[in-house]
């Protein structure tokens, strides 16, 4: 985590004052259920200790002024605004649409102007959405700031709207719901229809497991055509299919013999089956079972691989690397077309896991991958004052 008082340090270098607070929270790992969410279906993300702190005060002149410690650009724009991505902002501002936009969401329930000053240990482009830890932060820190009550899943609806609306990234409620409800040694199990979720115990140490994060260094962007263009296949197959979203599918036979479009077969097979996979995922860990996760996370690398054609090189290529170095199992995570892999592997294996899979990266002339031990943790907090 960030350094808060550094944070706030360089806040006061920055704006010239105090800020009022810093405020956190974390990236996430989606440790199964993969394009689940914007199909109704389930998830199960955690928290990271890596993710995004804001140092925030109060201004009265109904401006968010925007700066970032990785950007060089400053960035100051009206909380009454209208979406962001309508106003044609050039790349070197695009990453503060996130906390403008939330912003302008949040003026809607009574907050107003503020001066941010960002930091993030999150690597950029990995997958680990860095995008939602940016909107959440900003939220708390909005409230709090403003002394405005709205609780932790509504808030995650909001910073979820915030990035649909203001960004145009179609993305679902797990990203932002995972920073602000996760807690620490847990995953959560979040149903994204009615938004209930309920914590699953996560600690992969206990049963002598290591969680892998590899950074593939192959960035992704969701903002792309291929992520929309997903989304909108499965909502094409839902309405040829009848039913509200790709959630409600009970006949995978009946679904696939129905739809005439092999694209359309395939993205209703791997979210039908992906979401049964959580469901299976969870059923092992209620069960102290950790050890025997390997096979869920090599059946959902293949669904996404090869039913929703999401996946990339280097990311087939960890896999097959961690695997054959002894892994339990191993998958993408997140959007896709870049990012990172999840393994699962042995503590006392680890070390040989990470040389197989930096070696294929070698023997490929790859740039090298980025390894980052996962460990589930809490969610998003104001960290000072406390």
């Amino acid at each position: 985590m960030t350094d808060s008082r550094a944070l706030a340090e360089a806040f006061n270098e920055v704006f010239g004052r105090e800020p009022e607070g810093v405020w956190h929270a974390p990236g996430r790992v989606n440790l199964i259920g993969e394009h689940t969410d914007y199909n109704d279906g389930f998830v199960l993300p955690f928290a990271l200790g890596l993710g995004v702190s804001v140092a925030a005060a109060r201004r009265g002149d109904g401006v968010v002024e925007v700066r970032s410690r990785q950007a060089a650009a400053a960035v100051t724009a009206p909380v009454d605004g209208g979406p962001v991505v309508s106003e044609g902002w050039p790349p070197e501002r695009a990453w503060a649409a996130y906390p403008v936009g939330m912003a302008r969401v949040l003026r809607e329930h009574g907050t107003g102007g503020a001066s941010l000053l960002i930091d993030s240990d999150l690597p950029q482009g990995a997958g680990l959405s860095s995008s939602a830890a940016l909107e959440c932060a900003t939220a708390l820190a909005l409230c709090d700031l403003h002394d405005v009550a709205v609780d932790r899943p509504a808030l995650a609806r909001l910073a979820q709207r915030a990035e649909n609306e203001q960004v145009g990234v179609p993305c679902g409620p797990m990203d932002q719901a995972a920073s602000l409800l996760c807690t620490a040694g847990h995953a959560l199990l979040l149903d994204c229809r009615s938004g209930l979720s309920s914590q699953v115990p996560f600690a992969p140490a206990g049963s002598g497991m290591t969680l892998l994060v590899v950074d593939t260094r192959a960035a992704h962007a969701l903002a792309g055509g291929e992520y929309a263009r997903r989304r909108a296949e499965c909502e094409e197959a839902a309405a040829l299919l009848g039913v509200a979203a790709l959630r409600d599918v009970k006949d995978l036979a009946g679904a696939l013999g129905t739809l005439r479009d092999p694209v359309l077969r395939r993205r209703v097979q791997h979210v039908v089956t992906e979401n049964h996979r959580v469901e299976a995922t969870v059923g092992l860990l209620r069960a102290g079972a950790v050890t025997e996760l390997g096979a869920m996370l090599n059946a959902s690398h293949l669904s996404l691989r090869d039913q929703f054609e999401v996946s990339w090189p280097e990311a087939d290529a960890t896999v097959d690397a961690a695997l054959r170095a002894g892994a339990r199992g191993g998958r993408m995570v997140g959007g896709g077309f870049g990012g990172s892999v999840l393994v699962l592997t042995a503590a006392d294996r680890a070390a040989r896991v990470r040389d197989a899979v930096a070696a294929a990266y070698a023997e490929r002339g790859w740039t090298a991958p980025e390894f980052i031990e996962a460990v589930p943790s809490a969610g998003a907090s104001r960290v000072t004052p406390a």
